[in-house]
């Protein structure tokens, strides 16, 4: 167990690369019930959303996901976070677990005028991530989650517990996101873990669902972005719709996007079995030219790899670069990412 976002969470209950290969294989449940919840209705709820996210959130259908972005004025990410339409003037926003109570003071603070509840400490999470995870959901859930297409969500009851369904996730992997009172989430996690046992379900901890979103290049608030990186540098600029109106950090965003990033987040891989962690130096001839934000070793490519920023000229896929771990230059090259393909169902 080790603290995470002022709670104590498991790293592991297998093994790391176990329980990853159960994920990409067949089927893990992950409690994450540590990530925060806000409501925000009333007339003004979209006014105040789209304020303060840089993505549309006038687009989204009631029953529809969106992830976007909390940024400063001068353009840095406060958090990354999901949008749920609850209902044309109801929305929920599930914030990172470290966040909870900055994102709940800058919300509160720049979102005048709509009404905001934080749900944190009533809502439990559980994650279904897996090949096998819509059979398992399906098997326990009323109605069935079968129709439910990538980034939206329903209403069901899963075991007798009502529950917010979403077909949404944090590994690559085809997925749910059950979101769920808070007393009664142990009830239903203990039923998916029965009622998965013919599917080959497992626990998942913190140590692999590390591994599989690093595979996806899915970015990590506080090793990947903060209020020190823009999205463009982060590769976040598809979650920046400029032509909605004004927001929080618009134009700071707008000027970096017209002057171009100096730097930019790429996935490298290493040539040997070194592995590049969070702040190691990425060089180019000897130069310091990035710095590694998230490495690890890779189950499902047999390789070690990581996410860096690097000067922008140097985020060319095929770039040799060097790592400097323990002192010593590791040789390392930019690749294409995701590590690995993603197997989301979209259609």
């Amino acid at each position: 167990m080790v603290p995470f976002g002022g709670w104590e969470m498991p790293v592991q209950y297998t093994g790391i690369v176990e329980e990853h290969r159960i994920v990409r294989g067949a089927v893990g449940c992950f409690d994450v019930s540590h990530m925060g919840e806000f409501e925000v209705e009333g007339p003004a709820a979209l006014a105040a959303l789209q304020r303060l996210t840089t993505n549309d959130v006038a687009a989204l259908d009631v029953g529809q996901v969106q992830y976007s972005l909390l940024c400063t004025p001068a353009g840095g990410i406060v958090d990354d976070l999901t949008v749920y339409r609850l209902a044309a003037d109801r929305f929920m926003v599930t914030v990172n677990a470290s966040n909870i109570a900055k994102d709940w003071s800058w919300v509160t603070g720049h979102g005048g005028g709509a009404r905001w509840r934080n749900v944190s400490l009533e809502t439990g999470l559980v994650a279904v991530q897996g090949p096998r995870a819509e059979a398992l959901v399906g098997r326990l859930a009323d109605p069935d989650v079968a129709a439910l297409g990538y980034y939206r969500f329903a209403r069901s009851v899963v075991a007798g517990v009502p529950a917010l369904i979403s077909r949404t996730g944090y590994t690559g992997e085809d997925g749910f996101e059950l979101y769920l009172p808070w007393g009664e989430t142990e009830r239903a996690w203990t039923a998916l873990l029965d009622a998965g046992r013919g599917d080959g379900v497992a626990p998942i901890g913190l140590g692999a669902r590390d591994t599989l979103r690093l595979e996806m290049k899915y970015a990590l608030y506080g090793n990947d972005i903060d209020e020190t990186t823009s999205p463009l540098e982060a590769g976040l600029g598809w979650v920046v719709k400029p032509a909605k109106g004004e927001f929080i950090g618009r134009d700071a965003i707008e000027k970096g996007r017209a002057a171009g990033p100096r730097r930019k987040l790429v996935g490298l891989t290493m040539a040997g079995r070194a592995v590049a962690r969070h702040g190691y130096r990425v060089l180019k001839d000897g130069r310091a030219v990035g710095v590694v934000t998230s490495g690890s070793y890779g189950p499902s490519v047999d390789r070690c790899i990581a996410m860096a920023y690097v000067e922008a000229g140097l985020a060319v896929v095929g770039t040799a670069l060097d790592v400097e771990v323990r002192g010593q230059a590791k040789a390392a090259e930019v690749v294409r990412t995701p590590f690995h393909p993603p197997a989301v169902k979209k259609g």
